[in-house]
């Protein structure tokens, strides 16, 4: 089996809140981020504003994983026909040989040519490597390409870039793991898998933790969607940190190859298109 790779890239989602908006979204949400028993309380007596304090907000970058994969397979293999014929008919000659009806049928054999195609798309949550079809929604916008220059320009700029939690070699791993499959062949002619696409997306995110009677709680808000979400985490430890890029793409012949079931050791070819630097 050959496994072709595409060119890796990074890609960032561009936001369609401003700060100020998902702000406003988020202190609507401020009460749902401290559990149900102050929803609860907030329902018999309306908690007063100067009863949360905005103490930490932070706009962050948190990625996700995009792979698109075909996979092709050609072979062969040889198979026996039953062809049931009518009553009475003792013998159908074909092909310049006669084949006998006993049983009211007579078998042909033949060789099958086959070829098996199918065409998946991967989305990754970058920080839990969980599936996520959701994702796909964010891909409604098109994103912009971007290297280690840019990425340390943002990082600077005071937004948070959030590592993946996982390389890109285990990525590629598990998605090919899920598009092999076991074939009916007696001889193999072609089986190819082609990673089209190997994409590293980030989307905005804003997040604001509040304080409010001695205790503390986070709200979300996705600067892509537009969705409060009342709980999450921060990741003030990033701030200003930069990425390696080594760490994200890994995708060497030694990294990558792995071996499957009934088949031989998978041979990489790498097109290495995004030349990131360590910063």
């Amino acid at each position: 089996m050959d496994v072709e790779l595409a060119e890796e890239r990074v890609l960032i989602l561009p936001e369609q809140l401003s700060e100020e908006q998902a702000e406003t979204r988020a202190w609507v949400k401020r009460l749902d981020a401290f559990g149900t028993m102050a929803k609860m309380s907030g329902l018999l007596a309306r908690p007063k504003d100067q009863e949360f304090e905005l103490i930490y907000k932070e706009r962050r970058l948190q990625p996700f994983w995009r792979l698109v994969a075909t996979a092709v397979s050609v072979y062969e293999r040889r198979r026996d026909y039953v062809v049931k014929v009518a009553p009475g008919v003792t013998a159908v000659d074909i092909a310049g040989a006669r084949q006998p009806t006993p049983s009211g049928s007579f078998t042909l054999s033949g060789l099958e040519s086959c070829r098996e195609e199918q065409h998946k798309e991967f989305l990754f949550d970058g920080l839990t490597k969980a599936q996520d079809p959701d994702l796909a929604g964010h891909l409604k916008v098109e994103g912009a390409v971007v290297g280690a220059d840019q990425l340390a320009e943002v990082a600077a700029a005071g937004t948070i870039v959030v590592p993946p939690q996982v390389k890109a070699s285990m990525i590629v791993r598990e998605t090919i793991a899920g598009m092999v499959g076991r074939i009916d062949a007696d001889r193999v002619l072609e089986e190819t898998m082609r990673l089209e696409t190997v994409d590293l997306y980030y989307r905005p995110i804003y997040a604001f933790r509040y304080r409010r009677q001695g205790k503390e709680a986070v709200v979300e808000v996705d600067a892509l969607s537009g969705l409060a979400r009342a709980g999450g985490a921060t990741f003030e430890r990033y701030l200003g940190k930069v990425l390696d890029p080594v760490f994200l793409f890994d995708m060497t012949v030694e990294a990558a190859n792995i071996f499957l079931p009934g088949a031989t050791l998978v041979r990489v070819l790498v097109n290495k298109g995004l030349e990131m630097r360590k910063t």
